[in-house]
């Protein structure tokens, strides 16, 4: 079984000269392809490397991918602005003289904006370039990882789709094996009913022979257990076909469905109609499963 689940999540982590990072991607099930990305602000430029490859590599699902970056506690390197500080020192100087301000102080500085600062990335363009590089390495590995969670809980998905198949094969198993459904048991039931309808009354036999060939054709569910067979074997097929086939299993479940609601609407008999609400049942679990596969 070959089939991909739209549920999946991996993490793909990286560093260079003290600055590390993690990229985190998220896939839940979804109607189309719905990409959304959280990059912080300085790597825009990866934006569409990421939304690009993740569009070549999935055909369906939400998929939230984030970017997370922080430098390493040995390259907390403080930058002081001694030019900053001097010059806020000249200014207040007068203050001073007048005696409306007390001297500078170093901790009263270095609490002002500018005085004291921390290196960021996009202070070093060589920098910023190499370590872009290394991230961008980092989101094939990524999408990789991902596509191996989804294809994990794929076979997972499969798995159960296959079994609710096998149980929907039994149970048409079961309905063409019950007597409401042989066509001579069809005919033997309207003879009684309209035998014991038209008792001792006068009719036309020709009229009623034609009138009760309609209702034994209306009765025959032969054609829709025929085409439930043709559909266990079209879901079997597609478990096993290659690329997405989440829209296939789900338009076929919807035909199962449809041929089990008409099977019980044609059923008179307790137990072939208690054999197609069982179909009804196991047809929604294939549908509940479709919905989450690519």
């Amino acid at each position: 079984m070959t089939i991909s689940s739209m549920t999946g999540f991996a993490r793909i982590e990286g560093a260079h000269e003290g600055w590390s990072w993690a990229w985190e991607a998220r896939s839940v099930n979804g109607r189309g392809l719905d990409v959304r990305l959280r990059i912080p602000s300085g790597f825009e430029s990866l934006e569409t490397l990421v939304r690009n490859a993740t569009k070549a590599a999935f055909s369906r699902g939400n998929i939230q991918i984030n970017l997370q970056y922080q430098r390493g506690q040995e390259s907390q390197d403080l930058v002081v602005h001694e030019d900053v500080a001097r010059h806020l020192v000249m200014a207040l100087q007068p203050l001073v003289d007048d005696g409306l301000a007390r001297p500078a102080r170093v901790d009263g500085l270095l609490g002002v904006r500018g005085v004291l600062d921390v290196p960021r990335i996009g202070d070093d363009p060589a920098l910023l370039s190499a370590i872009e590089g290394a991230m961008s390495a980092g989101i094939e590995p990524l999408l990789n990882a991902l596509g191996d969670a989804r294809a994990t809980e794929g076979m997972q998905t499969a798995l159960a789709i296959g079994g609710a198949l096998d149980e929907i094969e039994a149970l048409v198993a079961q309905a063409r094996s019950c007597d409401s459904a042989q066509p001579a048991a069809i005919k033997a039931r309207l003879s009684e009913q309209l035998s014991a309808l038209l008792e001792g009354q006068d009719f036309d036999a020709d009229r009623l022979a034609q009138e009760a060939a309609l209702m034994a054709v209306k009765a025959d569910v032969r054609e829709e257990l025929d085409r439930l067979s043709a559909h266990i074997g079209a879901g079997r097929a597609l478990l096993n076909e290659i690329g997405p086939v989440g829209r296939k299993l789900e338009f076929l479940a919807q035909e199962f469905n449809r041929e089990a609601n008409t099977l019980c609407s044609k059923s008179s008999d307790m137990a072939l109609t208690e054999i197609g609400l069982a179909l009804k049942t196991k047809i929604d679990q294939v549908r509940e499963q479709a919905a989450n596969v690519e």
